[in-house]
């Protein structure tokens, strides 16, 4: 996995996707910043992560569109399939670099909270709160782009799907609101990233949350491992 993990890394990098989506997050998240936070005169940051959501659900398809369709376009899948290297750390290995550029982008609120402690006091326990839930919500939307990726060879394919996907799950709430039938609502409901995520913004941690994102994780890697499986044997 540690290879496919620095592989993808340097592949990021070398690519220009990382500076893209470093870029992207930064000017987005500190456009939030200023207009929820700097502006409204306050060290409160829950405005800015609930708009945040928005910037992760059409970055993280930039960050996954590549990670499984490039290597099927390049015809280089069935090497990595057949080298002596499990599925899932091959998974898991795409899994993690891309993760772990997000968590670099995240990290941005950390410079925010430097120059909120000029401003006044900052409430720690919320921008942390913030901070993870955006981490677990992040964690999940990545592997629905790996596996979304995995499922062709078209780069901007795999985003254009991805998005739909990850906006179809931002518009469950809405969705269930306007089904008439009770059961049907409350699974809406019980499966919306969006109603799930604001809560952590608004001071209220849900471990059934936290479960509910590393499920949804692992999940869609699992489903991954599948497809690949179905390939390499295909």
């Amino acid at each position: 996995m540690g290879a496919i993990y620095r592989r993808e890394m340097s592949a990021f990098f070398i690519s220009g996707i990382a500076y893209v989506f470093l870029a992207v997050f930064f000017l987005l998240s500190g456009i939030f910043f200023y207009n929820g936070v700097i502006a409204s005169g306050t060290t409160e940051t829950s405005a800015m992560f609930s708009s945040m959501f928005i910037i992760v659900l059409f970055l993280i398809p930039i960050l996954t569109m590549k990670l499984m369709s490039e290597e099927k376009k390049n015809r280089t899948d069935q090497g990595l399939l057949t080298a002596p290297v499990g599925l899932w750390s091959i998974v898991l290995g795409k899994y993690f670099a891309a993760l772990t550029l997000f968590i670099i982008a995240e990290s941005v609120v950390f410079i925010y909270s430097i120059i909120l402690g000029y401003l006044g006091n900052v409430v720690w326990s919320t921008l942390l709160g913030n901070y993870f839930a955006m981490l677990f919500l992040g964690a999940a939307f990545i592997a629905v782009g790996l596996f979304i990726s995995s499922l062709t060879e078209n780069q901007m394919a795999s985003a254009v799907a991805s998005m739909l996907a990850l906006f179809v799950l931002y518009l469950f709430d809405s969705l269930a609101s306007r089904v008439s039938n009770e059961h049907i609502q409350k699974a809406m409901t019980a499966v919306s990233f969006y109603s799930r995520y604001i809560e952590f913004t608004q001071g209220v941690f849900d471990l059934s949350s936290v479960v509910f994102f590393l499920s949804t994780a692992f999940i869609f890697n699992f489903l991954t491992v599948r497809v690949l499986d179905k390939r390499r044997w295909g």
